[in-house]
């Protein structure tokens, strides 16, 4: 089914008109980027019990020019399946212990919340490996942080929600957040978790800094911290590396975990809180999660600010126990990931997506350049300029600088200073006149071109004037000021578009430009969506976006596939178009998050959600991965993936 989420329902009132003129969509029909793989491909099918090596069905592929392996076709069978000479072990699943030893995750989920705290979490997404070692160049040994987005409570505990108290709040809120863990490769090639005193766990109850220009700023303050501190992160989506060695973490569709039953009327919420509520999604019982019903922390008619601490990106040292910051430089919406360019004179540059249907494409540039920061102790990330992207019809797009006094942004539009500016980013672009996308999310960069891709996941409401939301609200008005999605643009070419899209654009060399140069990379979907793939090739939602260190851009879905076969990961060259299937994920699940070691010969990715549908009466009713234990059930689990030959992952 299409990827249709609750969260995922537009928030954006903003009367913003998406290029009603436009005729001509900016699409490279390049005939490249349609000439991915012929035929079906021999391929190695993991097993339910973990995805070990399988033999090949005998199918003959295209070796292609530049991608080296034959390509797979797509399937829709539990386990994993991976090209002929290679190897998938699922390692760091849900319940694993953080220093490999314990404790244990108990197959029918009856862990207690301090067990769950010194485990894996849930839902598996972003992520990034660190090299260990003197020189930190290690391939065989490494921290790796993982994010944790959310949890499946039907699957959490024995009895599913059923009989809810104070101590399965605590269990969820636990299998959230971010795992830092080490890891080493062992003689056989298989890789382990093993004892580190730098493991740890950051969960929604971490206390964490809020730095930058909103730290302290009223919005900010609730009850016991004054704004220059927080209580935790959640539903952490995305990820980053930065160029100094740091993890950043997205906080993503925070608004579901906040109980606001008042409509805004509750005595502490002011008519300006309420006006940010209602555009960041925060109201009635969210996604429902019933922390709120134990938890006063999660009511926001009780803690009126509380919401506005979440939405950041969070910076953490793997090699360290430093206390994590939330950079508030980058503004706050729902951040779905971080790439990372170096300017000509040294500035670093971050692009990022706000993964919402109709929201906007985002990049943050540096006041300095990073490496004098860095050696004065400062973090690059608490000065500089935010931007929001406004593309145009021919090609080319702005960044327009989203900086209190500018434009707009002023105290009669209701924003007194620049703190304002960040805890309302979504509104302040509004005022901009940015560009309402199709479900931007992750985004990654070519530092020796200076490419940045950028995944549009989907969005079947654009042209749909007559969508309801799920109590029957029109989720769009056609009177003044309310924004009616009811034609597509340039940047978003297609209406009820179920399948995305990926854009790529660059700024000429010089990553602090104002202005920028795109097209439209790749159309998903097949033949009759109008993609711009190969039959062969075809794949819906592009999510996840990782250029690897060699060149080759791996792209990973999470919704509806054309012929509903898994989620899958391709492997694109961006010169010369050429795409190539390389993994089909297990039932229900989606394939996220990617990393390498430094020389190429393992790629980590991981498995999101398998066997969602599974109940407390029949966890295993769609899925057993990586366990394959009918009575045991479905794992959210990284899969380190291995060339047998010893060789570089992809070509």
């Amino acid at each position: 089914m299409i990827n249709d989420d609750i969260e995922d329902l537009p928030t954006n009132p903003s009367d913003s008109r998406s290029f009603s003129d436009i005729i001509d969509a900016r699409i490279n029909r390049r005939s490249v980027i349609s000439g991915g793989a012929l035929g079906l491909a021999s391929f190695f099918v993991g097993s339910a019990i973990g995805g070990s090596r399988a033999s090949a069905d005998g199918h003959e592929g295209d070796a292609g020019e530049s991608l080296g392996f034959d390509a797979i076709p797509t399937r829709a069978a539990d386990g994993i399946a991976l090209p002929a000479g290679y190897v998938g072990q699922p390692i760091m699943a849900w319940g694993d212990p953080i220093d490999g030893r314990a404790p244990r995750f108990a197959k029918d989920a009856s862990n207690p919340a301090e067990h769950q705290e010194r485990q894996f979490g849930q839902g598996h997404d972003g992520m990034f490996f660190y090299p260990l070692g003197p020189n930190r160049d290690s391939s065989t040994r490494g921290m790796i942080a993982v994010n944790h987005e959310y949890t499946l409570g039907q699957l959490t505990f024995p009895d599913g929600r059923d009989n809810w108290n104070q101590n399965k709040t605590r269990k969820e809120q636990a299998g959230h957040g971010v795992t830092v863990a080490e890891i080493r490769q062992q003689r056989d090639g298989g890789w382990k978790v093993v004892p580190s005193p730098r493991a740890r766990r950051i969960t929604p109850n971490t206390k964490m800094r809020l730095t930058g220009p909103a730290a302290g700023h009223r919005l900010l303050q609730t009850d016991g911290f004054d704004g220059t501190w927080s209580r935790g992160t959640v539903n952490n989506c995305g990820s980053g590396k930065t160029p100094w060695g740091t993890y950043l973490t997205t906080e993503e569709n925070f608004n579901g975990y906040f109980w606001e039953e008042t409509g805004g009327t509750a005595s502490g919420i002011s008519e300006e809180q309420a006006g940010i509520n209602a555009r960041y999604g925060v109201g009635g019982r969210g996604f429902g999660y019933l922390w709120a019903s134990t938890d006063t922390n999660w009511r926001a008619d009780l803690e009126p600010n509380r919401p506005n601490t979440f939405g950041w990106m969070v910076e953490i040292d793997p090699y360290s126990q430093e206390v994590a910051a939330k950079r508030t430089a980058l503004g706050r919406f729902k951040h779905e990931g971080a790439a990372f360019l170096t300017a000509p004179t040294g500035e670093v540059v971050v692009y990022m997506g706000d993964d919402q249907r109709f929201d906007y494409y985002y990049k943050f540039v540096s006041a300095r350049p990073w490496a004098d920061d860095i050696a004065a102790g400062k973090s690059p990330l608490d000065e500089g300029t935010l931007y929001v992207a406004k593309f145009n019809d021919d090609g080319t797009a702005d960044w327009l600088p989203l900086v209190h006094g500018q434009g707009p942004l002023t105290a009669d539009n209701g924003f007194a200073d620049q703190g304002d500016v960040l805890v309302k980013t979504r509104l302040a672009a509004d005022l901009l006149g940015a560009t309402p996308m199709d479900r931007p999310e992750w985004t990654t960069t070519n530092e020796s071109t200076g490419d940045v891709f950028l995944a549009c996941t989907n969005n079947t409401r654009r042209g749909r004037e007559d969508a309801v939301a799920d109590d029957g609200t029109p989720l769009f008005e056609a009177t003044p000021g309310r924004f009616v999605p009811s034609i597509a643009d340039a940047a978003n070419p297609r209406l009820f578009n179920a399948f995305g899209h990926i854009i790529k654009a660059n700024e000429g060399g010089d990553a602090t430009a104002t202005t920028f140069n795109w097209e439209i990379f790749i159309l998903a979907g097949d033949a009759a969506s109008g993609a711009t793939v190969e039959d062969d090739d075809i794949f819906g939602a592009p999510d996840g976006l990782y250029l690897d260190p060699f060149g080759v851009l791996w792209i990973q879905t999470d919704g509806g596939q054309p012929d509903g076969s898994n989620n899958q990961m391709l492997a694109c060259d961006p010169d010369s178009g050429e795409i190539k299937r390389f993994f089909v994920g297990p039932n229900d699940c989606e394939v996220t998050g990617a990393t390498m070691t430094p020389d190429g010969t393992t790629l980590f990715i991981n498995i999101q959600h398998p066997g969602d549908s599974g109940t407390p009466e029949d966890p295993t009713a769609t899925s057993a991965w990586p366990d394959g234990d009918p009575d045991g059930r479905p794992r959210p689990a990284t899969v380190a993936i291995r060339r047998l030959d010893g060789g570089r992952v992809g070509t």
